[in-house]
C-alpha cells in the first residue's frame, strides 16, 4: 500500500517517463533473451514461446473483462494483423540473432516513417512539407548506420527494415479497426491468432527446450508483454510527444546490455544513425499530434 501511495503521490509525466524506462529496460533484457535463446532454438520456436507466454500473462486481465470482448464485426482484419504482426516479429527474431543489437534497435526505430509513407500513399491523408522532410532526414539516419558503399549491407538489416515496414502496416490497419474494435478485443483476437499460426511455423524447426531455455523464453515472454503495457499506460498518462523522447533510452540500454553480456561494442555510426532516426520519428509524432489537435478544434469550432 505504502508503494501504490508513493506512486500515486507522483505527477503524470514522472511516472510516465519511469514507466517508459522500465518499458525500455525490459525491451533491452529481452532482446539479450532472444540472442541467448537463439543459438540453440531456431526463431519460430522462439516466437511460438514469445506469443504463447504473453498470450497467459494477459488472460487474467483479460478474463476480467467478459464475454463481450470476444464480440468482433471484423475478425478477418483482425487474423489479417496478426499474420503482419507475426511476420515482423520472426524478421525481427532471425535479425536480433544475427546483427550487433544496437544496430537492430537503432534501425527498428524506423518504423513512424514507414507508417507516414503508407498514411500518404495508401491511405491518401495530407503529409505536409515538413514531415516530408523528417522522413528523408529519418532514411538519411538509416544510410548512417548501414554505410552502404563503404561495407555490404546484412541481409539481416534489411530483414529489421522489413520488420519495421510490415509493423507500420499493421499500425494503419489497426488504426482503421479501433473505430469498430476496442483495443481489448484487438489484443485478445492478435494474441489468440498469433499463438495459433506460431504453431506450425515452430514444428518445421522443433527441437523440445531443455531446463536451461526454458528460463529465457519465459522472459521473452513476460518482459514482451510488461513492455508493452508500461508503454501503453504511458501514453495514456501524457500526450505522446511529451513521453517519445524517453523511447530513445532503448538504445542505450539495449547496447549496455550487448556490451555487459556479449561484448558488443556500438560504433559510432551506429549512434550518430539512430539518434536522426529517432529524431526525425519523434518529429513526425509531434507534427502528426498538433495536426490532430487542430483538426479537433475546427471540427468544435463548426459544431459550435
Amino acid at each position: 500500500m505504502r508503494a501504490l501511495r508513493w506512486w500515486g503521490d507522483l505527477s503524470p509525466l514522472v511516472r510516465a517517463a519511469l514507466l517508459m524506462l522500465l518499458g525500455s529496460s525490459c525491451v533491452a533484457v529481452q532482446l539479450s533473451a532472444i540472442r541467448i535463446a537463439s543459438a540453440t532454438l531456431h526463431p519460430f520456436e522462439i516466437a511460438l514461446f514469445r506469443n504463447l507466454v504473453g498470450f497467459l500473462v494477459i488472460l487474467p486481465f483479460l478474463g476480467r473483462l467478459g464475454l463481450h470482448t470476444l464480440r468482433t464485426r471484423q475478425p478477418w482484419h483482425l487474423a489479417l494483423t496478426s499474420v503482419g504482426l507475426l511476420v515482423s516479429m520472426v524478421l525481427f527474431f532471425m535479425a536480433v540473432a544475427e546483427l550487433p543489437l544496437a544496430e537492430v534497435m537503432a534501425l527498428s526505430f524506423t518504423k513512424p516513417l514507414f507508417a507516414t509513407l503508407g498514411a500518404a500513399v495508401l491511405l491518401h491523408e495530407a503529409v505536409r512539407a515538413r514531415r516530408w522532410v523528417a522522413v528523408l532526414v529519418g532514411f538519411l539516419g538509416v544510410m548512417i548506420v548501414l554505410r552502404p558503399g563503404t561495407e555490404a549491407v546484412s541481409p539481416y538489416a534489411a530483414m529489421i527494415l522489413f520488420s519495421a515496414l510490415v509493423l507500420a502496416g499493421v499500425t494503419l490497419l489497426i488504426k482503421r479497426l479501433t473505430a469498430t474494435e476496442s483495443a481489448t478485443t484487438i489484443v485478445l483476437y492478435q494474441a489468440v491468432f498469433m499463438t495459433a499460426m506460431s504453431v506450425p511455423l515452430a514444428l518445421l524447426y522443433w527441437r523440445t527446450p531443455g531446463l536451461a531455455e526454458l528460463p529465457f523464453l519465459v522472459v521473452i515472454g513476460t518482459l514482451g508483454t510488461i513492455s508493452w503495457l508500461c508503454m501503453t499506460r504511458a501514453f495514456a498518462l501524457v500526450d505522446a510527444s511529451v513521453v517519445l523522447p524517453f523511447e530513445f533510452a532503448r538504445l542505450p540500454l539495449t547496447a549496455l546490455a550487448a556490451y555487459l553480456l556479449f561484448a558488443e561494442v556500438p560504433t559510432v555510426w551506429t549512434w550518430l544513425g539512430g539518434a536522426v532516426i529517432f529524431g526525425s520519428t519523434a518529429y513526425i509524432t509531434h507534427r502528426e499530434i498538433r495536426a490532430a489537435a487542430a483538426s479537433r478544434a475546427a471540427a468544435e469550432r463548426a459544431t459550435s
